[in-house]
């Protein structure tokens, strides 16, 4: 009696520990943070002794019977029962097993550049004392919009420097009361608008590569991401890394993606399709087998199953699963640790 009641409830169980422990490994928890898990804590406790007396259970794990094969082994199957609002609580969510893609990518690290022919210098006339200047680093300018004024040597008379097109100020090369030199560059100008992806490409991935496939670019400061399309393959070799080097051209709405900045890109050769995949949040290891978790009603029941290809969202099963069937895609670990502790019960 002792040990069925250990086992209803497991579920929950499991997640509060779980939450528990992540709290208590969490040194940037303030401590207010104690109170709504104190008052979680006697919710649980509360919900576990109801559990715990003669009505039934919202969850409860047990392995299934066994049955015996021809070759006189004894297999089991293992699953637990989840009531509906617990897993929707808990993050639990299905889907069903479909056809899909299976993509051949290849992940690259690459660096953000200004577009040719989008960086300009505004540029002293003639020689000359530089009376003023009017922008700084970081300035967004227009095109015409004076810059600086110079004191002419030759003519004696002030002209004024204007931008010679709209963008961002990257650089100012000068400073007031300074003697401006003929074709002296004042101010570096660029229009960040568009900015190129120079992917460094190494050894033999170069010969999968080629122009118009999709190329997905993460920005590592937050990991925002771009899709864009690769435009061209570089016919030179980066010296420095001795890399193939392909280009493709991202918009900067935001202005966040700067020149200079490492990105990391994901870009995709090739798309082969494949009777049955699973996304990789899916996959969970069971007894030293690759498994899935599949739901009928409120039972989980593990599934094992043969993987065959995959990429860096989802993988294609081979054999141990039916299209159609709903399998668990989100927080199948909380499934997976139900199982394996309700397990560990009945065996004791």
């Amino acid at each position: 009696m002792k040990q069925t009641r250990f086992r209803r409830c497991g579920f929950i169980r499991t997640l509060f520990t779980r939450k528990i422990k992540s709290v208590r490994m969490n040194p940037h928890l303030p401590e207010s943070g104690c109170v709504p898990l104190f008052l979680a804590a006697l919710l649980v406790a509360g919900t576990l002794t109801s559990c715990g007396g003669s009505g039934g259970s919202e969850s409860h794990a047990e392995p299934a019977a066994g049955h015996g094969d021809e070759s006189g082994h004894t297999e089991e199957a293992a699953r637990t029962t989840i009531a509906a609002k617990i897993a929707q609580d808990a993050g639990i969510r299905v889907a069903p097993a479909a056809a899909g893609v299976i993509a051949d990518e290849h992940e690259v690290q690459g660096l953000l550049t200004p577009v040719e022919g989008r960086v300009a210098k505004a540029m002293a006339r003639f020689p000359g004392p530089i009376r003023s200047l009017r922008a700084d680093v970081g300035d967004r300018v227009r095109a015409g919009q004076p810059l600086a004024v110079i004191e002419s040597n030759l003519s004696l008379t002030a002209y004024t420097v204007s931008a010679p097109i709209s963008g961002m100020v990257l650089s100012r090369g000068a400073s007031v009361g300074a003697v401006a030199g003929e074709g002296m560059a004042l101010y570096e100008i660029a229009d960040l608008s568009q900015l190129w992806v120079d992917l460094h490409i190494f050894g033999a991935d170069a010969q999968h590569i080629a122009a118009g496939v999709p190329v997905l670019v993460t920005r590592m400061s937050d990991g925002v991401t771009a899709q864009t399309v690769l435009e061209r393959v570089l016919p030179g070799t980066a010296t420095a890394s001795q890399s193939t080097v392909a280009r493709a051209t991202i918009e900067n709405k935001d202005g966040l993606w700067r020149p200079g900045s490492a990105v990391k890109a994901r870009v995709t050769v090739d798309r082969q399709p494949a009777a049955l995949v699973v996304p990789l949040s899916a996959l969970q290891t069971a007894v030293e087998e690759d498994a899935v978790y599949v739901r009928e009603g409120e039972v989980y029941t593990a599934r094992p199953v043969k993987i065959g290809r995959r990429d860096a969202e989802r993988a294609e099963i081979v054999s141990g699963l039916k299209a159609g069937e709903q399998v668990v895609v989100q927080q199948s670990f909380l499934v997976k640790a139900d199982i394996e502790k309700s397990t560990a019960a009945h065996e004791h």
